[in-house]
């Protein structure tokens, strides 16, 4: 399959693997799709590691990376970050958040202490140079770009660098504002998808953002895991298929198997977009978390990264109790996942599902332009 995105990007296939798992992103620029590691997740020094080791498997084979870079996040002191955030969180949250897990009995472990603060400091003005320095020092292809404008430095050094930027979005007024900013590639995500989405099916999206944005080309991400999804978006105008949620079935990726079985059992009616995870509207698992935090007197969530930072030691306590089989963890136990759960099935290698969609859709697409 030969289109805008296939010649802009060098790959043999219109496929793009998402993932924060190494393993995954590797498998999939074997494929022949381009994988592309959700970097936020790591601090610097691992997120060097991570690059080096995936540069590693594939050869000479393109990837890229992806970042969360919100344009509205609470602030603090850069002298002190971490500390000037965590001050602003309110006794109530962490109150609620204690009671939550006393509820369920979530034992305490020896190293449950949030670790993740360092992470966090990533959504800001300082943590995210440091990230695109690391980034720009490896040989990625293509560097997205979620929840906001790139910022302008991000946008003139992928230029000079030769590496494309893309960015996600959800509305045609985001699309307008991603064009202005000088972006080569959008990605129209439509509220199917896992994770950060806003509320336009990916149908409705997709040809709106394709419309928009004339010679650049456009992804259609959002329930797409499948080869005849493939070729829908294709159908649509759409340059290739942005894919995140799939990869939660493969052996490679990281998700504590505790919730891979609550994905195998899940229907595509079990999912919601909640802001108890993140501080923004992401789709994900619903479970008994996502109960409590709407019961009756329970606290409104905070914004980024308020939010993560008062509850990310409360999820390792859960998935870890929830990997040794306790009962009130497992009612807690979630994690981001789109609609396209309902269809998983099995757990399998990466490769075989990149593999299998991209051979599907070239299959279902023979199988349509025989109708004509």
């Amino acid at each position: 399959m030969q289109t805008k995105f296939t010649d802009l990007l060098g790959v043999d296939a219109p496929l793009v693997g998402f993932n924060r798992s190494p393993g995954v992103v590797a498998e999939v620029s074997k494929a022949g799709g381009l994988g592309v590691l959700a970097a936020t997740a790591y601090t610097p020094e691992e997120l060097d590691a991570q690059l080096t080791w995936i540069e590693e498997q594939i050869g000479d084979r393109p990837y890229g990376v992806d970042l969360l870079v919100p344009e509205k996040v609470a602030t603090g002191d850069p002298g002190d970050l971490v500390a000037s955030l965590r001050a602003q969180i309110p006794a109530e949250h962490l109150e609620f958040v204690d009671k939550l897990l006393a509820k369920y009995d979530i034992p305490i472990s020896a190293d449950s202490a949030d670790g993740h603060d360092e992470i966090m400091a990533n959504f800001g003005s300082a943590g995210v140079p440091k990230l695109l320095d690391v980034a720009f020092s490896h040989r990625i292809s293509l560097v997205a770009n979620a929840l906001g404008r790139p910022p302008a430095n991000l946008v003139d050094r992928a230029k000079k660098a030769g590496v494309v930027v893309a960015s996600l979005v959800g509305k045609p007024e985001h699309a307008r504002r991603q064009l202005e900013a000088g972006v080569d590639l959008l990605i129209a995500q439509g509220t199917e998808a896992g994770g950060h989405t806003g509320t336009i099916a990916t149908t409705v999206l997709t040809p709106e953002i394709v419309d928009i944005a004339g010679d650049k080309p456009v992804l259609a991400a959002g329930g797409i895991a499948s080869g005849r999804q493939m070729a829908a978006a294709l159908a649509l105008g759409a340059a290739g298929v942005w894919c995140g949620s799939v990869w939660l079935s493969s052996n490679e990726d990281i998700t504590p198997p505790a919730v891979k079985e609550k994905f195998l059992a899940a229907s595509s009616s079990d999912t919601l977009r909640s802001p108890t995870r993140t501080g923004k509207p992401a789709r994900q698992l619903r479970s008994a978390w996502h109960d409590e935090w709407e019961s009756p007197g329970s606290p409104r969530p905070l914004p980024m990264p308020l939010q993560p930072m008062l509850v990310n030691s409360a999820w390792d306590r859960i998935d870890r109790a929830a990997a040794e089989g306790h009962e009130g963890a497992k009612k807690l136990e979630s994690f981001f996942i789109g609609q396209v759960v309902g269809g998983f099935r099995q757990l399998r290698p990466a490769g075989d599902i990149a593999r299998e969609i991209i051979d599907d859709c070239a299959r279902r697409l023979t199988e349509l332009a025989a109708l004509l």
